[in-house]
């Protein structure tokens, strides 16, 4: 039995990981969270490591708050977390004969594409949290080749802090939102996220490398937000408005649709569309 060590167990992603260990009889999964092992504390990090040993890591862990990422003062934990962390899971997945997934994001990109990106596609990330990303991935890929990254798109789920909660309780609080309609992507459900990573660890062959994933589609955070009040039956009125009408302190790239060809054709995976997903989701839960 593999042992699998998912860093970040108390996000979105991480629960849906766990949540599915029932389905995956040949791992045993273990959720760590900051207090058990810190990314921002090297020591305590590398410690517990060598105590638990692990078949394999999933690194689902990130400093996330891309807009907090712009402020001077969070520069060193954005990079301690974003990339130092992650250059030092990357060794010692290396040392320790360890499997290694790691979580990126279509934030590498600028935004200024119009077809959807493919992993060779330049890369050329505007706002801090992106580069913290894409150094991220350099230093892994340079201390351990053999290591998985996944870069994925508007990742929700029904519990924690994303855009479908956020959407849900402000369609229940007023009468009227503004939400905007200028910037292109792809909603992913962390379940069907969740399930990928787990399918490829016990693919039986370990296939290297950067991959696209998110759920199959595009549209814009207007279209996604109409679809959830579709779906969820609330009334509320929804107004689209440009992203300069809603300034924020990171720029976000305004067109970050991924192409998921490779990872489709690697691993032979079926992507079920954005709305399918949305539907089960809301329907079940996860």
């Amino acid at each position: 039995m593999q042992r699998v060590l998912v860093t970040g167990a108390g996000g979105q992603l991480g629960k849906c990981i766990l949540a599915l260990a029932a389905r995956y009889p040949q791992l045993s999964l273990h959720g760590s969270d900051r207090e058990e092992m810190p990314l921002d504390q090297p020591e305590k990090m590398q410690s517990f490591l060598q105590a638990f040993k692990p078949d394999a890591i999933i690194n689902c862990a990130a400093y996330t708050a891309v807009d907090k990422a712009e402020e001077a003062g969070e520069r060193e934990k954005l990079y301690q977390v974003n990339v130092a962390a992650v250059r030092a899971l990357g060794v010692y997945a290396r040392d320790n004969n360890c499997k290694l997934i790691h979580i990126s994001t279509d934030y590498v990109f600028d935004g200024n594409g119009t077809t959807p990106y493919r992993e060779g596609d330049r890369v050329s990330p505007v706002n801090a949290y992106g580069v913290s990303k894409l150094k991220g991935e350099q230093y892994l890929l340079s201390e351990n080749p053999d290591a998985v990254i996944i870069r994925t798109s508007w990742v929700y789920a029904r519990e924690g802090r994303n855009f479908l909660n956020t959407m849900l309780r402000l369609m229940k609080e007023k009468d009227k939102i503004s939400v905007v309609d200028d910037q292109r992507g792809t909603p992913t459900s962390a379940m069907d996220l969740a399930q990928v990573m787990l399918g490829i660890l016990t693919a039986g062959k370990w296939h290297p490398g950067i991959y696209h994933y998110s759920n199959a589609g595009e549209t814009t955070w207007f279209g996604f937000a109409r679809e959830i009040q579709r779906i969820s039956g609330l009334n509320c009125r929804i107004e689209p408005i440009t992203t300069q009408q809603f300034p924020t302190p990171a720029k976000r790239p305004a067109y970050s649709v991924l192409d998921k060809t490779k990872i489709s054709r690697v691993f032979g995976l079926m992507i079920p569309d954005w709305k399918e997903s949305l539907e089960k989701v809301l329907g079940n839960g996860h």
